[in-house]
This record gives C-alpha cells, structure tokens and sequence, in this order.
C-alpha cells in the first residue's frame, strides 16, 4: 500500500469507543511477520500474537541485487498464510512494511506486484530512518525497567541492516523522541554470507566480519552520538535468541526474554561460543529457530561489537561505565501496528 492510499485507509477507518483494530506485516531479510492487535488510548492488546515464519528472501540478494525465485516463492506461500489468518479477523487497516532486502533488490516490482496481488496491499518498502523510528517507538512505548535511565539507544539487529537510535535526555527532548538516527549494511544474514562462509567459519573470516562491522558502526557515529546513551535497548530475533542462550534456557520463552537486562560478559561469552560452533553443533540447542541456526554467527559478530562501542563511547563521554542492555520483544513489527493504530485513532477523534 503506497502513501496515498495507506492515508486514505486512516481516514477511512472507523473506531469503536477509541479503539481500532490494525494489522501489520514486517518483511525483513531473513524473516516475515504478521501481528494483530487493537490499539485504545491505553495502549496494544493483542488479537492474533506474532506469527512469524522464517522465508529467507534476502537470500543472496548481497551478492546478485536480486531476489532468489525460490525465496520468493517462500515469502509468497507465507503471504498466502497470512491472507487467509486476515480473512478470519475484522482490521480497520493493514500496513506491509518491507526492509533491508527489498531495498537492495532490482526485481522488487515483481515481488511488490505479487505481494499485493495476495494481501490487498502493495509493500511499503521504508528507508532505514523509517525503521529505526517505528522500532524506537516500540521499544521505547513499552519499556517498564524502573532502572532504565535516558537517553536510550535502540540496538534493531536483523538480517540485511542493523539500526542505531539514540532517543532524548528527557529534559532537552523527551525520552521517546528519536534525536538520531543511522542504518547500517550489515545483519545477521549479510555478514554470513559476506564472511562467514565456512562451518565453523576461519579466525580470518570471523576478523574480516569484525572489521567490516567496525566500518559500519564509524560511519553511524558520525550521525549517531552514540556515547550519550545511559540505557542500551536491544530488538531482533538475533538479540532475543543471544538473551535466551546467555539466560541458558532450553527452549526460546518470550515472556522470560523481554525485558530483562544481559550484562556484557555473559553475551559476549555466549557470542563468542555459538559464533565458533559449527551448524550441526547449533542445531542441538532448541534455543534456536531453525531458521536462525547458520546466521545467528553473523548476528553475533555484529551485536558484539556495536555493545562494545557503545560501552566505550559512554565512558568516554560522560564516565559511566555502561556495561549491560536490556532485551526488548517489542520491534519493528510492534512499532508498525502501534504507529498505524494511533494514526487511525487521531484521524477518527
């Protein structure tokens, strides 16, 4: 759904004592989701949870630009899944938001056209400061860590890109205002299949990643003061799946992830483990979505050395020795159906 027409949806919506119901998708490199959920003045009450499936369709897209006919045949057949959990549920409005891959794709028309041709609505495909906003507000909107001091910074680790929002002080802009913001190439899916290729991969390969992650994150700070951070906020399949192998829970429990804080030894340590198994060895821990087990080394990479340039920075800045994040299931995804939500709600009022 393009600009114009997603407006039109928002004025068109009817509430029901304040309250709208809304759905959104979010198609990223390695997976795509679809969430549910009535928006009131109080706040996101889920109607269908996050029902995620992991289709691959940034599947070489680093190296050919373009999509794989087999991802997206993938992408497609869960789009059909998720047309038909639609159908069963009343929405005053759905949003489809694509990322990192399709931007990067030469054939993404094609996907667009089919997209919409299943759904109803044509994928929004967002520039990587629209992602950071919608993924800050999510992460941001719902956090009750009492310890949790401004200003936050937003970690958004997925496949293709990995985002860096740094929120206000609380005095000079409030806490949830974004002040900057940065996207930068490199994911859980890109860096393995950039450097990564081995399993287990090479020290020299695991190096080479490192030092492309450093360039990245050089380029973000000259946008991003990244220093001013107090409170490091972490979203993504690859920080949630991180969280729970450092919690050493045997299988991925949401409600025991979200929210909690991870100091910085026990998730380097656990990066550092599972970056140097091999996939058979990833394969054991019921931890890790199927889906995840090759590339979660590549998340890894790049969530070790964001955290530790983070750290830094804030030392650096203003002496505080910043040495933890907390866990967030509250992303992109979350963002899209709460952005959405309140845009019907102040068109309808």
């Amino acid at each position: 759904m393009d600009g114009n027409v997603q407006q039109d949806a928002a004025e068109c919506a009817t509430t029901s004592g304040h309250a709208v119901t809304v759905a959104g998708i979010d198609c990223g490199t390695n997976s795509i989701r679809l969430k549910i959920a009535r928006i009131d003045e109080q706040g996101m009450t889920d109607v269908v949870p996050r029902v995620l499936r992991v289709v691959r369709l940034g599947q070489g897209v680093d190296q050919t630009h373009r999509f794989a006919d087999e991802a997206l045949e993938r992408t497609y057949a869960a789009c059909r899944e998720f047309a038909q959990i639609l159908s069963e549920h009343h929405v005053d409005a759905l949003r489809f938001v694509a990322t990192s891959a399709t931007r990067d794709a030469q054939n993404r028309e094609e996907f667009e056209r089919t997209v919409e041709s299943i759904l109803g609505v044509r994928p929004e495909v967002i520039p990587g400061t629209e992602e950071a906003r919608l993924s800050f507000l999510a992460a941001t909107g719902t956090l009750t860590n009492p310890d949790a001091q401004p200003p936050y910074i937003v970690i958004d680790l997925g496949g293709g890109s990995t985002e860096l929002v740094l929120g206000g002080d609380g005095v000079s802009a409030p806490a949830t205002e974004v002040v900057a913001a940065y996207s930068m190439n490199v994911g859980s899916v890109r860096m393995t299949e950039r450097h990564l290729v081995s399993d287990p991969p090479t020290a020299s390969q695991i190096d080479d990643a490192m030092d492309d992650v450093d360039r990245h994150i050089d380029e973000a700070c000259a946008v991003v003061p990244i220093g001013k951070a107090h409170t490091i906020i972490g979203v993504s399949g690859t920080v949630t799946t991180m969280t729970a192998l450092a919690m050493g829970l045997q299988t991925y429990d949401h409600t025991k992830v979200d929210g909690v804080r991870v100091d910085f030894e026990s998730a380097f340590a656990t990066d550092d483990t599972f970056l140097h198994m091999t996939r058979a060895q990833r394969a054991t821990f019921k931890t890790i979505h199927p889906g995840r087990i090759d590339v979660v080394g590549g998340g890894a990479v790049v969530l070790t050395r964001v955290l530790d340039r983070i750290g830094q920075a804030a030392y650096d800045d203003h002496g505080q020795q910043l040495d933890s994040f907390i866990a967030s299931e509250h992303g992109l995804l979350d963002g899209i159906v709460l952005d959405l939500g309140h845009r019907l709600l102040a068109n309808g009022l």
